[in-house]
This record gives structure tokens, C-alpha cells and sequence, in this order.
């Protein structure tokens, strides 16, 4: 899939794209079936809320899971990233946010390339996350909050918060956030299963806890030039991944091969 001229200046301009439907309910049912049991399982890779035994972050689930590995190869994600980006790109990172019902916490006001740039040593922003929902995202269950413009700031001053939550985080301070939001506004996209968003790697976003009976389960892939390679290996790597390989575009219903794949081997 190609952007459009005016979707690539919106993109420009605001920092982010919302696509209802991008996905179609079949595709995203299969995405959807398979994160139980990647919840499930006991690994690293799984970062957890405070609160107690929930999955708050899921990370690099592509390495092991072929749906996963399809969805990063999927041309409605590749072609996109690689016009905004204007280069090959590799997959700097993978994650399915959970954002539980009842138990998913707060993520704080942040740039995500503050922590590329300040953990990862990533050069620039040319970095950025392409995402799909594959729950209702609603008003009640934590959706993501962007402020639009930010993008246009750079890389914000941030402090490292470690206690807040399970989960690291580099964010910004309340008075920048206020400046910001008064230059730019908050908005919050909310849509059904199957909708994506793109944003760029430095609009400052977060959310709210989800205090409500609905799950709220996002999965990011984050697309980095692979002329802006990360040049410090501090993080793991399965939060930072240092492979740079080029990621081809496989075919248009790849997630759908990769499921009739898996069914076939069970």
C-alpha cells in the first residue's frame, strides 16, 4: 500500500495517520487468537504489571510466532514505513501492549524516540511505530492520547522514570506537556478492531489506566531506516533488536497464509 500525497503531508503536518478497517475482521481475529497464549507463556520477553501476574508489554513475539512474523512482512506496513522513512527499513522493535482490563497502568507523557536516543544511541528520529488494534478502542479503556504538532519540537528533555510503573520510560514534564497541548491540543483516535496508526517517533503521546471491564491490546511494530541504525546495546535485544536486515514485503494476505499454514501443521 502506497500513501497518498495528502496522507503523506497530513502525516507531516499532525504527526500521526488513523485508518478504521485497515485490517480486515478475518485478518485481525487471527492476530487477536494469538495473543493468549502468548500471554501465557513464562518468558523474558514479558514484562508485567505492577499490579500483579498481567501482561503489561509483550516484546519481539515476531521472532517466534510466524503470525507475528507475517504481520512485520505485511506490505499495509512495510511500503508505508518505508516512503515515510525514505529508506529500507529493519524492525528496531515488536510489542503487543495489553493494557488489561482493570489492571492496565498509566503510560506517562513521552516521546518513544527520547528512549531510542538516550538507551539505543539511535542517530535521528527516522524511526517510527506502525500499529493495529485488535480490541475496540474506546473512550473507558486507556486509548492512546497524542498531542498533534509535537513531532515538530525534536527530541524533548526527558528524565528517566523508573518507578512509576513496571516499565522504564523517558518522559516529559508536566509544564513542556502543558505548553504543548496549549500550542497543539490532545486528540485520542479511538476505532474497532482492524484500525491502525502510524505516528511519528517523536509525537509525544501516553494513556490513561484502563478501569474498565474491556481489554485494550495494541500491537506496535517500530520501523527504523536502516541507515539510522542503533549504536549502543545496552537494552536487551529483545526490546532493541540488532538486526538490521532489510525487511521485505511479503504478500498481501501473508497473515492469512501464515494462519492456513499453522492450521495445516496442527
Amino acid at each position: 500500500m502506497k500513501l497518498t500525497p495528502e496522507q503523506l503531508k497530513q502525516f507531516d503536518e499532525e504527526g500521526y495517520l488513523f485508518f478504521p478497517n485497515y485490517f480486515s475482521p478475518e485478518e485481525t481475529q487471527i492476530l487477536k487468537s494469538e495473543i493468549p497464549g502468548v500471554f501465557q507463556q513464562r518468558r523474558e520477553e514479558n514484562v508485567r504489571e505492577k499490579s500483579g501476574d498481567v501482561v503489561r508489554t509483550a516484546f519481539a513475539v515476531h521472532t517466534y510466532d510466524p503470525i507475528f512474523e507475517a504481520l512485520v512482512h505485511h506490505p499495509r506496513f512495510v511500503e508505508p514505513a518505508e516512503q515515510l522513512l525514505g529508506d529500507r527499513t529493519y524492525i528496531h522493535q515488536f510489542k503487543i501492549n495489553g493494557k488489561a482490563a482493570f489492571d492496565g497502568d498509566v503510560w506517562q507523557w513521552h516521546q518513544d524516540y527520547g528512549t531510542w536516543k538516550a538507551d539505543d544511541d539511535m542517530p535521528e528520529a527516522r524511526a517510527m511505530n506502525l500499529a493495529v488494534f485488535v480490541d475496540d478502542v474506546n473512550e473507558f479503556n486507556g486509548p492512546l492520547w497524542f498531542i498533534p504538532k509535537s513531532h515538530k519540537k525534536g527530541a524533548i528533555e526527558a528524565k528517566h522514570d523508573l518507578t512509576t510503573t513496571s516499565y522504564p520510560l523517558w518522559v516529559i514534564d508536566n509544564d513542556t506537556i502543558a505548553k504543548l497541548v496549549k500550542q497543539g491540543g490532545i486528540v485520542s483516535p479511538k476505532g474497532g478492531p482492524g484500525s491502525a496508526i502510524f505516528f511519528h517517533g517523536t509525537l509525544v503521546h501516553g494513556s490513561p489506566p484502563n478501569m474498565s471491564p474491556w481489554n485494550r491490546q495494541i500491537i506496535y511494530v517500530t520501523y527504523n531506516a536502516v541507515s539510522n541504525a542503533i549504536r549502543r546495546f545496552k537494552r536487551p535485544d529483545y526490546i532493541a533488536h540488532r538486526d538490521f536486515t532489510p525487511i521485505d514485503a511479503w504478500s498481501d494476505d501473508a497473515v492469512l497464509q501464515a494462519a492456513r499454514r499453522k492450521s495445516a501443521a496442527e
